[in-house]
């Protein structure tokens, strides 16, 4: 079996409900779908670039960006159940039983505009410098989670009380997933089957370069912060 450095898998089932189309809508002048192949085939990290979609259109989309798409995803993974290491582990199996494998496995989003080359280029670093199973880009969190609110009995009471008169300065940071890209060393992955794990690092992203795209208003924003990102390069 042939052994190669990377392959970059953009995950990109079809039948997106709340944003019809979403993966290939034009963001920007460009199919959505277009920005994380680009930046994967900018980065000159893999030796393969493919799409994992079931759909005949986005796999159109892929090819014309720049991708492979060598087989359609199953129907068992195109659900709205189907978990992100499931639809990995299926592309993974699909290339072993072609004879190739792959010492890392970078999975992206397909509606990833803000992931550049150098950004899973500072991954890909990271990754061989801590000896990790998988980086995963983060976000800091723009107001203390530990000041939060909650409801109870019509009443608004804190979360956590203890942190009342605690500085913000002074309370830990607290960081969520981008939802963008993750970079894991295979081995690992097929052994654990999951991405993250006790031997997972990260990379900090500005809030600028960070936006979940569940919704119209979401879009805009998008595409406000992208303009905003271009605009200070």
């Amino acid at each position: 079996m042939e052994q190669k450095k990377r392959i970059a898998i953009i995950t990109a089932r079809g039948g997106s409900k709340r944003i019809p189309g979403k993966n290939i809508r034009p963001f920007c002048g460009r199919p959505m779908l277009a920005y994380p192949v680009e930046a994967a085939l900018e980065s000159g990290l893999f030796d393969e670039v493919m799409v994992s979609t079931d759909s005949p259109e986005i796999a159109k989309t892929a090819r014309a960006a720049g991708a492979q798409v060598p087989f359609l995803r199953s129907r068992e993974n195109a659900g709205d159940f189907a978990t992100t290491a499931e639809v990995l582990l299926e592309v993974l199996d699909a290339y072993r039983e072609r004879g190739e494998s792959f010492e890392e496995v970078c999975c992206l989003y397909p509606t990833a505009p803000f992931v550049t080359a150098g950004k899973l280029q500072q991954a890909a670093a990271l990754l061989t410098e801590s000896g990790a199973d998988s980086v995963v880009p983060v976000v800091r969190y723009s107001f203390p989670p530990q000041r939060a609110f909650v409801i109870r009995g019509g009443l608004t009471v804190m979360k956590h009380p203890e942190h009342a008169g605690t500085r913000s300065q002074d309370l830990e940071p607290y960081f969520h997933d981008c939802g963008q890209f993750y970079l894991l060393r295979t081995e690992q992955f097929l052994q654990k089957r999951q991405i993250f794990t006790d031997r997972t690092v990260s990379i900090e992203m500005p809030e600028l370069e960070v936006q979940d795209i569940d919704n119209e208003t979401d879009w805009e924003l998008a595409e406000l912060k992208y303009q905003m990102m271009k605009k200070g390069k």
